[in-house]
């Protein structure tokens, strides 16, 4: 063991442990959640050391041989190595303090072992002299999280151009099956599957434009103004180099906010991109539960598509298939749209020059992106590939329904056909059967009104209209 000291005190840290003091109480004040601080997190905030260190070295600012051994320190921790030095728990005060002196540690004290000292030895490679020179919390904290949300973002962007891609291929496939469309869970009028699944994905798609622009609100960050954006106590060539240094190491078009302050206290943005992630879970649990019901059944329900079988629905009613990934989309949705009430709250919870709750803004939204990166390759190729169309079902239940009768107002007038509604309801007849019954039209002219491209396309008119 060895002793380190802080103006509280000092404590007894393991000597395998590359963490300090400031870590170890940090581990005693937050174990809140039981989960560590997220890796993107970890990587970006030892990338903006990296960047730090780096240009303090050019500025003669840092002793070069202390810079490179702190480089080197960054290097190994991106290239995977010390991960589990980093247990500080992902909801805690300090508006990230204790992440970044997690950070500030472990690389400090693998820097000294890089020149030859022991760990603790601070007169070697200082955490906050050093490591964290012409920094703070916070401006380190926000950049870094705005880094992680960046690379996050970029593969769930992806992720849905490919669920886009999928739903418009079963829009072609299913094309030409013909099916009743409903609104508020009645018989409306004729569509095709395929438009239904086209209609999906005209949601997914502008969710994939909107994460993709997402990026452009995130890439303005407050390195270089310190404390409270003003930039106390770092240099004015180290502002405007160590973004520069910045952009070069994570091949991200990064920009130094013209007034540091703002990023400093407003995390307005953060709910913005919060937003735009709910709206997309909104979209998809849309999408997840007209899924389950189209497939409702096998026999009692509507049955007009079948989900891929993907495992045994019940313990004790033998043979019940379940409709499990679009329950676990829904969930995961669900779980989004709280993560973004949360993110809203911490972000209105901020006072004057600070937020104090970027930790929890960072922890939900971190969550929701690694939920829309498992959730959505699943729902893809284990739900909507292998979903297929009964189209005899979906034929019968067009003739047992009502719904051509408003393909034929335009001919008969809205009252007559009403009255071929209510016949058929009454009788049980078909709208082509009910129509010749009461001889409203003769059978070719019917025959053209209920050609199913004229039902499903705007091209139909009305006899008036020719």
């Amino acid at each position: 063991m060895r002793t380190e000291h802080d103006f509280l005190g000092e404590l007894l840290i393991d000597d395998n442990a590359y963490y300090g003091i400031h870590t170890a109480r940090a581990l005693t004040n937050f174990a809140i959640t039981g989960v560590p601080i997220h890796p993107a997190l970890i990587e970006a905030v030892v990338t903006v050391k990296k960047a730090a260190a780096a240009v303090n070295r050019s500025l003669g600012a840092l002793d070069s041989r202390i810079a490179e051994a702190i480089i080197s320190a960054c290097d190994e921790i991106l290239s995977g190595a010390l991960r589990d030095q980093f247990p500080v728990d992902c909801m805690q005060g300090g508006a990230g303090t204790s992440t970044n002196m997690n950070v500030n540690e472990v690389i400090a004290n693998r820097a000294i072992e890089l020149l030859g000292g022991k760990k603790g030895d601070y007169s070697i490679v200082h955490p906050l002299d050093h490591v964290n020179l012409h920094q703070s919390t916070n401006d380190v904290f926000p950049t870094a999280v705005r880094i992680a949300l960046i690379r996050l973002l970029k593969p769930v962007t992806e992720l849905f151009a490919a669920l886009q891609t999928a739903l418009q291929e079963k829009e072609q496939e299913f094309a030409s099956v013909l099916k009743v469309g409903r609104t508020q869970l009645q018989d409306a009028v004729p569509v095709t599957l395929g438009q239904e699944f086209g209609a999906w994905a005209q949601a997914v798609a502008r969710d994939r434009w909107r994460l993709y622009k997402a990026e452009e609100r995130l890439r303005q960050v407050n390195i270089g103004g310190t404390a409270v954006g003003t930039g106390i106590n770092a240099p004015k060539a180290y502002i405007f180099t160590v973004i520069e240094k910045l952009r070069e190491l994570t091949g991200i078009g990064l920009a130094r906010a013209e007034y540091m302050m703002d990023p400093t206290q407003n995390c307005d943005v953060f709910v913005e991109v919060s937003g735009l992630l709910k709206a997309a879970a909104v979209n998809l649990a849309k999408i997840a539960n007209d899924l389950r019901l189209l497939s409702s059944g096998p026999k009692a329900g509507f049955g007009e598509i079948t989900l891929p079988s993907v495992q045994a629905g019940s313990s004790i009613m033998p043979g019940k298939v379940n409709p499990v990934i679009c329950e676990s989309v829904n969930q995961a949705a669900f779980q989004i749209m709280a993560d973004d009430t949360a993110v809203t709250l911490a972000a209105q919870a901020g006072q004057l020059e600070l937020n104090a709750f970027l930790p929890l803004i960072a922890k939900n939204m971190f969550e929701m992106l690694d939920m829309l990166n498992h959730v959505l390759p699943i729902f893809i190729e284990r739900c909507i590939k292998g979903i297929r169309a009964n189209g005899d079902i979906c034929a019968r239940k067009l003739t047992d329904s009502f719904a051509v009768v408003t393909a034929l107002t335009g001919y008969i007038g809205y009252d007559k056909a009403s009255m071929v509604a209510g016949f058929c309801l009454n009788t049980g007849k078909t709208v082509r059967e009910a129509v010749l019954e009461l001889g409203l039209l003769d059978e070719g002219t019917l025959s053209e009104i209920l050609r199913p491209e004229r039902l499903t396309a705007p091209e139909m008119r009305t006899s008036k209209e020719r």
